[in-house]
């Protein structure tokens, strides 16, 4: 019931055109019951699949902007820096409680919290290239996702499709053999 895969792993759900003639495929000819069972298998494997992309996607819609604001205020102190002056700042202690700060820009150096309790030192340039380089990877990570996305959504009407046609195979056939 599939046909091939993608370029990254995903199998392509085969569109059953003549459901007769696929199930006579088979020796002995496969059975309604056993069509709609794999394909429901298939489809529950594909939404489990859509789930976890779902989640993925929705990762990167807080990754890209929290990576482009760290970004544009590396670039900012810099710019500050550049310039000969300092920052003041507001900063988050904790739910609604903010403090002042007086940022001195001319030591070029900025921590970057990386996750996981890590936390890293870079010079301004360091950081641009750190950030700019991880944004690219995310920006083109989440294009992939909402790719796969896509195509999984389409493999999972292309089953359900499928399961329909058949059923209603199975049906006119039994109502074939009722009139008999």
């Amino acid at each position: 019931i599939t046909d091939g895969e993608n370029d990254r792993g995903i199998p392509f759900v085969k569109f059953i055109e003549d459901v007769e003639a696929f199930a006579n495929t088979f020796d002995p000819p496969a059975s309604a019951e056993l069509f709609i069972g794999a394909y429901s298998e298939l489809h529950q494997k594909f939404k489990t699949f859509e789930a976890s992309l779902e989640q993925k996607k929705s990762n990167y819609q807080v990754k890209i902007p929290d990576l482009e604001k760290s970004l544009s205020l590396v670039k900012a102190l810099q710019k500050k820096k550049e310039e000969g002056e300092s920052t003041t700042t507001r900063y988050n202690l904790c739910d609604n409680v903010y403090g002042k700060a007086e940022v001195n820009c001319s030591s070029g150096i900025v921590n970057l919290w990386l996750g996981a309790n890590v936390m890293l030192e870079y010079t301004y340039d360091e950081a641009i290239e750190f950030l700019s380089q991880s944004l690219e990877a995310a920006q083109t990570e989440f294009k992939t996702v909402k790719e796969d996305l896509a195509f999984v959504r389409d493999q999972i009407v292309t089953a359900e499709v499928s399961m329909t046609r058949t059923f209603n195979w199975d049906v006119r056939k039994r109502r074939a053999q009722g009139k008999e």
